[in-house]
């Protein structure tokens, strides 16, 4: 991905894949998950779908075929949902775990999405976002020990919170890494034995797809 735009494209796309939508409750779900666009406008909403449109990813229904929404009176909105090419855009962004993946742009993205992403995929975003962080720690912790004699005191206290949000996030990192590792090495040994409670809250993907990141929480 190469920034909030293409952010936005595989978020619209995401949340087509599980239902068709019109523009006016695709904002409302895009402001809920994305944290970065939560001043999202229908300025940028509607030049992203008519370009997903041209690109073949997703079609419109006619206006006149879709139902008006409540708050809209009768007027009818275009309701989108994604082709076949949209569909296979949106597996292939699922499957990727480079870099990109990783960075301030696009992991809130990709981890609202991590319900529907393989658990090799979801373990090597982890740990490289878990990477991208603890390098993180390393240089505001060398910036504030190089340059503390010259900071004042609340200058200082910014750059140790802003120290301690990163720890957390690293820590909230190490957790879900365990989670997952544990999952993988469980399944194997659980297939076709009871499981316990602590077996099946491993095994349930949706609680830790549900969990906010510490960038969100700040």
């Amino acid at each position: 991905m190469r920034g909030r735009s293409d952010v936005l494209e595989s978020a619209i796309l995401g949340l087509l894949h599980d239902s068709p939508m019109h523009g006016y409750e695709l904002r409302k779900r895009l402001n809920l998950l994305l944290g970065s666009f939560r001043a999202l406008s229908y300025g940028s909403l509607y030049p992203c779908l008519k370009s997903l449109v041209a690109r073949g990813l997703i079609i419109g229904s006619d206006p006149h075929d879709a139902p008006a929404h409540g708050l809209a009176g009768k007027r009818a909105r275009i309701v989108y949902q994604l082709t076949a090419d949209g569909k296979e855009q949106f597996q292939h962004v699922l499957a990727s775990s480079g870099p990109a993946a990783w960075e301030d742009e696009t992991f809130g993205f990709r981890f609202a999405f991590f319900g529907q992403t393989d658990r090799e995929t979801r373990l090597r975003i982890l740990e490289g976002r878990r990477t991208r962080m603890a390098e993180r720690v390393e240089m505001i912790t060398e910036s504030v020990s190089r340059t503390r004699v010259r900071m004042d005191e609340y200058t200082l206290e910014l750059q140790r919170h802003g120290l301690e949000q990163v720890e957390r996030e690293v820590r909230w990192l190490d957790d879900l890494i365990d989670h997952e590792r544990s999952a993988r090495s469980a399944r194997p040994q659980d297939a076709g034995q009871p499981t316990d409670a602590r077996t099946e809250a491993v095994e349930d993907d949706s609680i830790v797809a549900a969990q906010p990141s510490e960038k969100e929480r700040g």
